[in-house]
């Protein structure tokens, strides 16, 4: 991985030079609509509900096994987590609705939203049983970029995860994020150690990846049952 630079005064290196740069705008509340699913601005006594029977559908609780809280025992519990950490502008919480029916099925968070220096990343991911391995898993990342790159500007786009969390770190590599190192002994949660994985997606990435998001969400993509001709990865070459 090559590091821009050119050289000050005195010969010495130093970052590239950015001209005319100005902060950027925070994200805002507005829905993020695509073809297969839709993004709300998360409001609990709205969509607590609907969330809780969603995320319950994971009988084993597999889906809770990363993230620093949950599973939570019933909804009031649930609720009451909601209403702690998820009605702030950062995170930004957003609730995954099926454009077929209306259904939740799942949320996502932008976070660490800094833009001053253009920097956001995503995270609190979670995708209940209902939308794991469905296209709109891949176009709720496109629609989350999308309004970071195209409508807001930003310069780097991050995502991090526990370095055991296979899963994640595929679906990161999946979506066009590039792997940038192990942060160790980053954090504890859950009364264990966590070592953090990084990745990132910048400006000058989102027009290859953006290219690949659009060639895969395209209709003529899926045949007759809905099942994808061409993957992701494949659109990316």
């Amino acid at each position: 991985m090559s590091i821009e630079s050119q050289n000050n005064t005195l010969g010495q290196p130093v970052g590239l030079d950015i001209d005319n740069w100005q902060s950027c705008r925070p994200p805002s509340r507005d829905a993020m609509t695509g073809r297969f699913c839709r993004l709300d601005p998360l409001v609990v006594d709205k969509h607590a509900t609907c969330l809780f029977e969603a995320f319950s559908v994971d009988s084993s609780h597999r889906n809770w096994t990363y993230l620093p809280y949950g599973p939570f025992e019933d909804l009031a519990s649930f609720i009451e987590w909601l209403n702690a950490y998820a009605t702030c502008s950062d995170p930004l919480f957003y609730v995954v609705v099926n454009q077929d029916n209306d259904e939740i099925v799942g949320m996502a968070s932008y976070l660490r939203i800094t833009p001053e220096i253009g920097t956001i990343e995503v995270g609190h991911i979670h995708f209940s049983p209902k939308m794991q391995r469905t296209p709109m898993a891949t176009e709720t990342m496109y629609l989350m970029m999308t309004r970071v790159f195209d409508e807001l500007g930003y310069r780097r786009y991050e995502w991090k995860c526990d370095a055991l969390n296979a899963p994640s770190k595929k679906a990161a590599e999946r979506f066009g994020f590039g792997f940038e190192g192990l942060w160790r002994q980053a954090t504890m949660y859950k009364e264990r150690n966590r070592d953090t994985t990084w990745y990132a997606i910048i400006d000058k990435d989102w027009p290859q990846i953006k290219a690949a998001y659009r060639a895969w969400l395209d209709p003529g993509n899926f045949d007759e049952s809905g099942d994808q001709k061409s993957k992701l990865n494949t659109c990316k070459r």
